[in-house]
């Protein structure tokens, strides 16, 4: 598109239409021409009238508007007047009887009213003598109210233009009724913007908005421009920021108000009741509609129907709002007590549904009653389990409203606070609600200070004061230590965060303390998560067993802080693969506005550390991105370093050393002044693979060893466990033999290998490492052969090339030569580039003249292929598992690591793709080598 055809800066979203207008300009221009340009109310056809008469006018044609208006409806010639007005002067150059004619019907002189046809063609005669000096252009907006006869004689100028140097542009709204005849005049439709052309202009006009706001926002304009522009107008200042919760039904401003409220005005009462009942219900179902409707019946839509405001689905027993904005004018024009009637009436039919019955009960009540809130704060513990962070606070918030006892009222504050500052993501609202919660009730409950807890990690707090003052709530509650109190499991999963961030083992002791106090037990996840997320060298063998029990039981689960919860679990003893699915499911749903924003980051963190680990890595960088925008989005600063460390080692692992340094230097300022430990020890393990890939080694001995020294395995520093062989390898390198020994010996003492098969890979690879030269083989060859290992690309790449480096120094050329080709294989399907040349150099050390490339074929274990030709031949993965003695998830991962391998995407594939390899295989055997030496 060049410059002319671009759409002007006010036009967001409507290139193509702009682009569709303006070739119907140039066309108008030189032969004449109608276009009429139609959609809903408020959708943007007066701004591309507008941008178009700005680009006619630039471009020299003489623009004439008129805009049909309502009130001016039954006076005949209004509209014809509006528009040939500025063209008074040349009636003069008409003959006589069409001057006259012209004159009477617009009013400028007297006699008997004219003929139509003969106003018809001394209009379109006046005209074709204008555009003799130059292009014109007629425009008109609101062609539905513009009276009968300007109507008919437009409708008759309009498709006589043709041969003219004169173009007829108009608008009209969808489905409703005109005088003006548009029978065989092109049309427009005009649609509602697409949701990102939708939140471009939401954002451009309203940038503070709070995403949550933004998100509903969008949801109820549904495209429609005029409400993305209106609608925030009226809200609050405190709504707009999320500091207060927006109704239910969203109210109409002015502009709103004369577009959809006036039609719902004009309807009899029992059919705004009807609408009012369907409204507040919001599913729609016809059902509900009529069991609470009392003496109304279905008849008493009609009018609705005709206005096509509704549509009625008989077979489906259910009726929709053509637009949700007339869902909110159907609230606007209803009293007070419209309003209580109708959630009355909806509370009484809801029974079965105890949510939406609390909520119409909550909406019916005028006093305080303790009943009311109890019922509404159940509903928000099952609205948080479906994952509406939300609409539970919401609830919990309204439940506080009606709560007659100050005590709960605090209470139940400090809860919505809780939830918003922890899932929800609006953490201004938390705030807000937090304040609330300590002015209605002196000193602070479990949920309150788990709140406050949250918002200062995330201002300028630090965790050992965080720490400090949720010890001291739970340690100076009333609940007794009972396990069934779930604020203060809430809490105990808050400090077990706290401990973790520290990075140091007496934060963990009264976390300890109070988990052994849980009566009658603790609960499962967080018992597991003790063991498997603060030390888990030394307790995670214990949780094993039921960790996978837990990640096994996912397939079902609907909670996504349970999801996110049990990821926090599998992290260090690598089951986040396994969670991939489920962690996926929240994911989409927090894109969709559907699952609180913090599970949302929690997901995607743990897609990444997955992706890190399975060799997902472009796709581990996007969702790395995502992460850090979402940060910033909702307020969450302390969380980006999290996503900054996924950056930072990617860019380390594939050379972009500049990148990674810069990275764990924002990671580390940060983390300083708030003394967030586990940020530094990840930034450590990043900025010591860096040095690795950069050839630093003594750097990276240094950094390394600030994530846990050479010999032990630091206690309360989970993050070891992820650079313990990088540390043996910087040894190494440094010649230090004898530490290199001993963190190898360190390892296989704290039996890391039973956490996982990566980290058993890492730990048998690390005895192989400082293995002496008559023991290496054996060393690394049981490496390779431990179950699983394929799973792992990067870390089983790196072990083949220091298997390969040892092999080729011991003279034993041929062995090292298949494993640094299948390191580098797979480090170029990676595109971890300081590996790439680490492997190439050691290739061409062998004596290879061209080491093979990716474009070569797949490198396929034994047991990959046999997986392969199982599932070619229509196998499930459950059959696969029990031929081969393997879980069908096994049988699943290899699948996925073999589908890219082979270039290919589905298992119909399967069967070609391993005949393509074998041909290969056959005539790629001596590729490039020479004889060995």
């Amino acid at each position: 598109m060049d410059q002319s055809e671009a759409s002007t800066g006010s036009l967001v979203g409507r290139d193509e239409e702009f682009v569709v207008a303006r070739r119907f300009l140039r066309q108008a221009a030189v032969n004449g021409g109608s276009l009429l340009i139609s959609g809903e109310p408020g959708v943007g056809k007066t701004a591309l009238l507008d941008a178009v008469a700005e680009a006619a006018a630039e471009a020299g044609t003489r623009v004439l508007r008129a805009a049909g208006v309502e009130f001016e409806a039954d006076i005949s010639y209004s509209g014809l007047n509006q528009l040939l007005f500025p063209l008074y002067d040349a009636f003069d150059e008409l003959a006589p009887a069409h001057r006259e004619a012209l004159q009477v019907a617009l009013g400028f002189g007297a006699g008997q009213p004219p003929d139509r046809l003969l106003v018809s063609n001394a209009v379109l005669l006046l005209l074709r003598s204008m555009a003799a000096a130059g292009p014109l252009l007629l425009i008109v907006d609101d062609l539905p109210w513009l009276d009968r006869a300007s109507s008919a004689v437009l409708g008759f100028v309009a498709r006589r233009l043709v041969g003219t140097s004169v173009g007829f542009l108009g608008a009209s709204r969808s489905h409703t009724p005109s005088f003006f005849e548009h029978g065989g005049i092109p049309a427009l439709d005009l649609q509602p913007l697409r949701p990102d052309a939708a939140g471009e202009l939401i954002n451009q006009r309203f940038p503070e908005l709070a995403p949550a706001v933004r998100r509903r926002l969008l949801s109820e304009a549904r495209g429609n421009p005029l409400a993305l522009l209106e609608l925030p107008t009226a809200l609050t200042g405190a709504q707009r920021l999320a500091a207060a919760s927006l109704p239910t039904v969203l109210p109409l401003p002015r502009r709103l108000q004369a577009l959809f409220a006036s039609r719902v005005s004009r309807l009899p009462e029992s059919c705004r009741r009807l609408l009012l009942l369907g409204a507040l219900d919001g599913t729609g179902e016809l059902g509900v509609l009529l069991a609470a409707a009392g003496e109304y019946d279905l008849d008493d839509l009609q009018p609705a129907e005709r206005d096509q405001l509704v549509r009625v689905h008989g077979n489906t027993r259910r009726f929709t709002f053509r637009h949700p904005l007339t869902e909110s004018a159907v609230v606007e024009v209803a009293s007070s007590s419209d309003l209580r009637w109708a959630h009355s009436a909806l509370a009484r039919t809801l029974v079965a549904h105890p949510e939406r019955r609390a909520w119409h009960l909550g909406e019916a009540t005028v006093g305080p009653d303790e009943q009311v809130a109890t019922l509404l704060e159940q509903a928000a513990h099952r609205i948080l389990r479906r994952g509406d962070a939300v609409g539970a606070v919401a609830s919990l918030t309204r439940s506080a409203e009606l709560s007659p006892d100050p005590i709960e009222r605090s209470r139940r504050l400090g809860q919505a606070a809780y939830i918003g500052a922890d899932a929800g993501g609006e953490l201004v609202n938390a705030s807000q609600l937090l304040d609330d919660a300590r002015r209605a009730s002196q000193g602070d409950s479990l949920y309150a200070t788990a709140a406050a807890v949250h918002l200062l990690l995330n201002g300028d707090g630090d965790v050992r004061t965080a720490h400090r003052l949720l010890v001291g709530a739970i340690e100076s509650g009333n609940h007794g230590y009972d396990a069934e109190d779930q604020s203060l499991i809430d809490a105990m999963l808050t400090l077990l965060l706290l401990c973790y961030f520290s990075g140091e083992p007496r934060m963990w002791e009264p976390f300890f303390a109070a988990l052994d106090r849980l009566t009658p037990e603790a609960p499962e996840l967080l018992t597991v998560a003790a063991g498997t997320f603060g030390d888990p060298a030394r307790t995670g063998q214990a949780a094993v067993r039921r960790l996978d029990a837990l990640v096994g039981g996912m397939g079902d689960e609907i909670d996504p802080t349970q999801i996110v919860w049990i990821g926090v679990a599998s992290i260090y003893l690598d089951r986040l693969p396994d969670c991939r699915e489920v962690d996926w499911r929240v994911v989409r749903l927090g894109r969709d506005g559907a699952a609180p924003a913090r599970r949302h980051l929690g997901a995607l963190l743990h897609l990444c550390f997955a992706d890190i680990h399975t060799g997902r890595w472009d796709e581990a960088i996007e969702l790395a991105d995502e992460g850090l925008r979402l940060c910033r989005e909702h307020g969450f600063r302390f969380f980006m370093w999290y996503f900054q460390y996924v950056q930072a080692l990617l860019a380390a692992a594939r050379g972009d050393a500049d990148a990674s340094r810069a990275l764990t230097d924002r990671m580390l300022s940060f983390a300083a002044p708030r003394r967030a430990r586990a940020a530094e020890f990840l930034a450590y393990h990043a900025e010591g693979l860096n040095d690795l890939a950069c050839g630093d080694s003594e750097s990276a001995y240094e950094t390394l060893s600030l994530l846990s020294p050479a010999g032990t395995i630091a206690p309360y520093v989970p993050h070891a466990l992820w650079g313990c062989l990088d540390l043996v390898e910087a040894a190494l390198r440094t010649n230090r033999f004898t530490e290199a020994a001993a963190h190898a010996a360190a390892i296989k003492e704290a039996n890391l290998g039973a956490l996982s098969s990566r980290l058993a890979l890492l730990s048998a690879a690390a005895s192989a490492y400082v293995a002496p030269d008559d023991q290496v083989e054996d060393a690394f060859e049981a490496a390779l052969m431990l179950p699983d290992v394929e799973r792992w690309p990067f870390d089983l790449a790196r072990v083949r090339l220091a298997y390969g480096e040892r092999l080729r120094r011991n003279k034993a050329t041929a062995k090292s030569r298949a494993q640094l080709r299948a390191a580098l294989v797979a480090f170029e399907r990676l595109g971890a580039q300081p590996w790439v040349e680490r492997a190439s150099k050691e290739l061409r050390a062998t004596g290879l003249v061209k080491p093979r490339s990716v474009t070569r074929p797949a490198v396929l274990t034994p047991q990959e292929r046999e997986i392969a030709k199982l599932a070619g031949s229509g196998l499930t993965n459950k059959q696969i598992g029990e031929k081969l003695f393997l879980s069908h998830r096994t049988v699943g991962t290899h699948l996925y690591q073999i589908f890219p391998k082979l270039g290919i995407t589905s298992r119909a594939a399967l069967r070609d793709a391993l005949a393509a390899l074998t041909d290969a295989e056959d005539g790629d055997s001596q590729l490039g080598q020479l004889p060995d030496q």
